[in-house]
């Protein structure tokens, strides 16, 4: 259970309990400081996803160095350092593995030489319907109404009776799951194969 803050020299005390292990007060400094922190994160990416993640991996860090911390020192100042960094790695990763990307389904869709070679991949790899397999009963439905028949979010939000916000909702997070999926379970140059083929088939 997470103590309640009021004055600096209450942080003081939560700082130095914090050095030495003490549970409540790092429960006490995430509440108040996580909102704020998140705020920033989600400023700079974009993806709340991603910006809640990032979050956890500062509050992880800071949990990992509390002995080194200097309670003299803003602690706030000393968070918003954390954050900083853990976004510029985060972006400069996608930059990366952007780079990567390009560069791997340029190499693959090389080597076929027709949209239909590339359809009946897509129809028969496992792997991937594994993927869609995997995820939630309708996340699978807008997923595959989207990318296997090609309707738009509003023809989706139509058929099952759902706003469209919520069917790009959808399609965001389950995108982003069987993308995982492939490259963590399939090959992945075929997995970046399909990845290409579905970003061109709307």
């Amino acid at each position: 259970m997470s103590l309640p803050l009021k004055t600096g020299d209450d942080q003081s005390l939560l700082l130095s309990q914090l050095k030495e292990g003490d549970s409540n007060a790092f429960g006490s400094l995430y509440d108040l400081y996580s909102r704020m922190l998140l705020s920033n994160i989600m400023h700079m990416v974009k993806d709340q996803e991603v910006a809640k993640e990032l979050l956890q991996d500062l509050f992880l860090k800071v949990w990992e160095k509390r002995e080194s911390i200097d309670v003299e020192k803003s602690f706030k100042s000393f968070l918003f350092t954390i954050a900083k960094n853990r976004v510029y790695d985060y972006l400069r990763k996608v930059a990366l593995d952007k780079k990567l990307t390009q560069e791997l389904i340029a190499n693959t869709i090389e080597s076929y030489s027709h949209t239909e070679e590339l359809l009946s991949f897509k129809e028969k790899n496992a792997c991937l319907n594994q993927a869609i397999e995997a995820l939630s009963p309708q996340s699978r439905q807008v997923y595959q109404l989207s990318k296997i028949e090609g309707l738009s979010h509003k023809e989706i939000s139509e058929r099952l009776g759902i706003s469209v916000s919520t069917v790009n909702n959808h399609i965001v997070k389950s995108s982003k799951a069987v993308r995982n999926f492939l490259y963590e379970h399939g090959d992945l140059a075929l997995a970046l194969a399909v990845v290409a083929l579905f970003d061109r088939v709307k």
